[in-house]
């Protein structure tokens, strides 16, 4: 049975990934982006415990699934459920490349104008990801990846596709 759990910079094909391995192997996929804010404005987390519940009720109601996020404070609490783990630990200018291709995603913003003018902070946000201390850092990231006892995988590129 596949659980699978994708993580790892912004923009670093977490979502694409997950898409085609939803499609490949009919699993149900999850994006942390979806739980992990409030729908406020400006944006705000949504408490831990919440996306937790929501995290939950999705892994209780799938029997096969792919989640994906860069959010490592939820991934840690998804990693007793998962059968094996994905890191795509891209160097941090593929990711500011992915991120300035990157197709309009209508599920986190309401048109490719919005999404335009957000990535100023989303590219900065990236360049951060090495030096940050945060559960969405790249220590953070590696630490999940070194401490995951079942299968797991770490792709540098995105020019390989996962089986």
């Amino acid at each position: 049975m596949k659980k699978i759990i994708i993580f790892g910079n912004s923009a670093s094909g977490k979502s694409t990934l997950a898409k085609t391995l939803a499609n490949r192997h009919g699993l149900a996929h999850l994006d942390l982006d979806t739980i992990a804010w409030q729908a406020v404005t400006p944006p705000e987390r949504m408490p831990i415990e919440e996306s937790f519940k929501l995290m939950q009720n999705f892994i209780q109601t799938e029997r096969q699934w792919v989640v994906e996020g860069c959010y490592g404070d939820l991934l840690e609490l998804l990693l007793p459920f998962a059968s094996e783990l994905v890191f795509l630990n891209l160097p941090v200018e593929l990711c500011v490349e992915n991120a300035k291709k990157r197709p309009w995603e209508p599920h986190k913003y309401e048109s490719q104008a919005a999404q335009d003018a957000n990535l100023a902070m989303l590219i900065d946000w990236i360049t951060q990801y090495e030096t940050r201390d945060d559960s969405f850092s790249k220590a953070y990231h590696e630490h999940l990846f070194a401490n995951f006892g079942g299968a797991k995988t770490m792709l540098t590129s995105n020019e390989r596709s996962k089986d």
